[in-house]
């Protein structure tokens, strides 16, 4: 490694590694100051397929898979594919310059183990990044790529693979519904002083495929979520993580959900989406999120069960993971895994906890 790289990996390890002696930074330091930075605006009107691809005026961003997966086995299993780009300045550029540094993320979770694995890269040389169309994002060999028709508006195929230690997985993404703009149109506020991103889904996805664990492969197959997000301060300075929920609902129905902590009372927000893909924004007022069993979590204690309210809809379930140590530990460490939940209606999902 040259000298201009370890200043590159030393920058991206600032970016990436949270603020533990601040707690008022927020998580990862996404609630400091956006100067310098484009932030969202309420109306803005998101474009597909240009906004599949990198927004690099912006400080943060992510492209976010999870896949709730059986195998032939009878098992279950979870896995997770993520590419975050985080900028140490606006814009782009080309060679050893450019400001985007970008992690990617990859798991796999079983009922007993979770297996994980982490890559930093750079912008500006090729070793990492994202093409709106025909959709490509990458990081070394890691890809999330469109399989369909070029230019597809909807993501509406995708082929995803990533490896670690003793895990790799090769699947196939079918989505069988619209994408979702989360919020307001897209607009998704974070925090009661206003805070926000830009944010939409595709919760539709069937998944087939293989993941090989230790030396042996098995087929898989199962539903996907894809989140993408981006935005230059997310979070309020006061608020210190999330709890997130993207829930797949026996019925054909999908709720996306989350609770931002503070010093107070949180910010709750959620998105009801149908089997059909309409989405209907839901208040703080219009549902309720509570732990309701903690667990020991690489030396953390930890909620990892939930029960989730949406009195509006005679909505009322109990989340378990399927693996209580589904920590990743990774330079941002945070807890990811798959979930079920059982109570008015049943169904699968994920749950991703940060800032503990």
């Amino acid at each position: 490694m040259n000298a201009k790289m370890l200043v590159f990996a030393l920058a991206a390890l600032s970016v990436v590694v949270p603020l533990q002696s601040s707690r008022s930074q927020g998580f990862a330091g996404l609630g400091t100051n956006a100067e310098g930075f484009a932030v969202p605006r309420q109306g803005h009107v998101l474009s597909f397929p240009a906004d599949h691809g990198t927004h690099p005026d912006f400080r943060i961003e992510w492209w976010y898979v999870t896949a709730n997966l059986e195998g032939d086995d009878g098992k279950r299993y979870g896995a997770q594919w993520t590419l975050f780009r985080s900028a140490l300045g606006p814009g782009d550029s080309q060679g050893f310059e450019d400001p985007q540094i970008w992690i990617g993320h990859a798991a796999v979770t079983t009922d007993h183990q979770h297996y994980v694995a982490e890559r930093l890269g750079r912008g500006g040389v090729g070793q990492a990044g994202v093409v709106a169309a025909p959709f490509e994002a990458w990081i070394d060999d890691w890809k999330m790529k469109e399989a369909g028709p070029p230019a597809s508006d909807d993501l509406r195929d995708l082929q995803l693979a990533a490896h670690g230690t003793d895990f790799s997985y090769s699947l196939d993404l079918k989505a069988t519904g619209p994408l979702v703009l989360q919020g307001d149109q897209g607009f998704s506020v974070k925090s009661a002083k206003g805070q926000a991103s830009y944010y939409y889904s595709q919760p539709f996805y069937e998944v087939s495929g293989a993941i090989e664990l230790a030396g042996a492969k098995l087929r898989v197959a199962g539903k996907a979520w894809l989140d993408r997000e981006w935005s230059s301060q997310p979070l309020a300075s006061n608020q210190t993580g999330w709890d997130w929920f993207s829930l797949h609902l026996n019925t054909g129905e999908k709720v996306m959900a989350f609770r931002l902590r503070d010093d107070k009372e949180g910010f709750i927000s959620a998105n009801w989406i149908s089997a059909d893909g309409h989405s209907t924004p839901l208040s703080k007022d219009d549902l309720q999120i509570q732990p309701v069993r903690r667990a020991k979590v690489a030396g953390r204690d930890m909620p990892v069960a939930w029960r989730i309210q949406v009195p509006g809809k005679s909505f009322d379930v109990t989340t378990g993971p399927l693996n209580d140590q589904s920590w990743m530990a990774t330079s941002t460490p945070y807890w990811e895994g798959p979930i079920a939940f059982e109570g008015s209606v049943s169904g699968v999902g994920y749950l991703e906890m940060t800032g503990y």
